[in-house]
């Protein structure tokens, strides 16, 4: 299955062409998750990325870049993002071209009705990730429901959990199986993240052939989720944008590994070779 390809950028082209990424997630002590989601949307190519965030670590999360805009949310005695912030992303919501949710986001009641509500309600596309999938995993009836266009990105803990009380009787090489199963009967894109990460949208199916372990470390899967969300914001569809983004995102990796080996690699290092990844890729 070809590789999409982003389309050559016109001289007149300003910042509104390519999309407005708004990336919700973030609590007090995991900041780190959605600023790096935050800055490979940039990398990745959005004209304007916004990061929704809890008051409590708004300016932990604007000190990791100049470059993106923040908004602060209401949040709990612990950090973490309350029921009311939901009018406000709401509000943040009108002009974006895509959304992400689930980096840094931790868990409570009150995550798993705002995670809900902008799964099932918002038309527009939405990547969901990491907390974002154990908040959907909290109620089977809400993924069935989805409101728009939606990519989840899980590894196959966070599958298995989707998957509801037979996740864990699955065994690990029916987990594609499943996935492609789940996809067609939702309407949603699944990127099962793993050696050979699946992307499925229940008809097409495409494994990825970029990455290595050395991408075993955590916030790999959060920048994962910036590129995807930033590809869409520039037009790519959503099974499309996925396939494109785990190949880019593993490229990263691989470019990483060459420069400093697989056991120092982090997250920002792939972060920092997005550019390389994306100019390889354009040459394909």
């Amino acid at each position: 299955m070809p590789l999409p390809v982003l389309p050559p950028r016109r001289p007149e082209s300003h910042k509104g062409d390519f999309g407005r990424a708004l990336l919700i997630g973030g609590s007090r002590g995991m900041a780190g998750a959605i600023s790096l989601a935050g800055m490979a949307a940039l990398r990745s190519g959005a004209g304007l990325v916004t990061l929704a965030v809890p008051d409590a670590c708004l300016e932990v999360v604007a000190g990791f870049d100049p470059c993106y805009m923040t908004v602060a949310l209401p949040c709990d005695a612990e950090g973490r993002l309350n029921w009311a912030s939901q009018e406000r992303i709401a509000a943040a919501s009108r002009n974006a071209t895509c959304l992400a949710m689930g980096p840094g986001l931790g868990r409570s009641q009150d995550l798993d009705r705002v995670v809900a509500w902008l799964y099932c309600n918002l038309a527009q596309p939405v990547v969901v990730d990491a907390d974002g999938l154990n908040s959907l995993s909290a109620n089977a009836d809400w993924l069935a429901r989805p409101a728009g266009p939606r990519i989840l990105t899980p590894h196959p803990g966070e599958f298995r959990r989707l998957l509801g009380d037979q996740g864990h009787r699955i065994n690990s090489e029916d987990l594609p199986r499943e996935a492609i199963r789940l996809a067609q009967q939702h309407g949603i894109v699944l990127v099962l993240k793993g050696h050979r990460t699946l992307v499925t949208d229940g008809q097409r199916s495409f494994y990825n052939t970029t990455g290595n372990p050395g991408m075993s470390t955590g916030g790999s899967g959060d920048v994962l989720t910036g590129v995807i969300a930033a590809l869409v914001c520039q037009g790519i569809a959503p099974f499309e944008a996925a396939q494109l983004g785990v190949f880019v995102h593993g490229l990263a990796g691989d470019l990483a590994a060459e420069q400093m080996g697989q056991i120092s690699m982090t997250a920002a290092d792939l972060v920092r070779h997005l550019a390389s990844a994306f100019q390889r890729v354009q040459r394909y």
